[in-house]
């Protein structure tokens, strides 16, 4: 078969075979991968499901498996906006101020920068601590710091909605803590899958689910977490799939 009548093939309703006309679009399939089929109509995909379903299931578990065992770029906190290297996991600032995070290095480069022009004789007052980015000053009381938070968040900030949530379950509030952690998720905090991971295994708030849990953990391994992967990869050892933990 010809490439030409392969592509002829392609653009036909799977359910009725009318082949695609100027002006008619056909409709993808909505799971898995839409270059597998496509219809005519709703009907259409209606009618073929029952045929399609299987298929449609095995491509949508290759395409999920595709994204979770492809190298990330970076680790799940990505590079450091002022020096461009990667984040360490474990040596980092956060800017509650302006929702960054920001390597050892470059908090204490301005740390020194400041220093060195307080002792300027020409700089008439103590240099101001602030942030590296938005300028904003870093001296605050934990009550200002709380309005810091509370401000990022009402903006959708992921990163403060995450730290929030850590804060709240820390002091023992779970279920503030899940709502955080799921708007976080949602606006793509790799961390916050994470954190609900843990939460879905261990039946706080929510009823244990492993399937969740390992849910939350392959969104966060895609984004790069490791100790995401890590876990994954226990899991399916003790599920006797050696393969795929390795």
């Amino acid at each position: 078969m010809s490439e030409d009548s392969t592509t002829d093939v392609s653009r036909c309703c799977a359910s009725c075979g009318i082949a695609e006309s100027d002006g008619t679009k056909r409709k993808e399939c909505t799971g898995g991968d839409g270059d597998l089929v496509r219809y005519c109509s709703d009907a259409c995909q209606r009618d073929h499901k029952s045929h399609h379903e299987e298929a449609c299931k095995i491509r949508a578990a290759e395409l999920r498996d595709e994204l979770l065992f492809q190298q990330p770029e970076s680790n799940h906190l990505g590079d450091c906006p002022i020096c461009m290297l990667p984040l360490s996991l474990d040596l980092k600032i956060v800017l509650i101020c302006c929702g960054k995070l920001i390597c050892n290095g470059c908090a204490h480069a301005n740390q020194v920068r400041e220093e060195e022009a307080s002792l300027d004789p020409f700089y008439r007052k103590p240099a101001p601590s602030r942030c590296p980015i938005c300028q904003e000053s870093l001296k605050f009381t934990p009550d200002e710091l709380e309005k810091f938070m509370m401000k990022r968040i009402k903006m959708n900030d992921p990163v403060a909605m995450n730290q929030e949530g850590i804060l709240q379950h820390n002091e023992g509030d779970h279920n503030s803590a899940f709502e955080y952690f799921t708007k976080a998720a949602e606006l793509g905090n790799v961390e916050a899958h994470y954190r609900l991971a843990g939460m879905y295994e261990h039946g706080e708030v929510v009823e244990k689910d492993e399937g969740m849990e390992t849910y939350h953990l392959e969104e966060a391994a895609i984004g790069g977490h490791p100790f995401a992967r890590h876990n994954l990869g226990v899991h399916e050892w003790n599920s006797d799939n050696e393969e795929r933990a390795v």
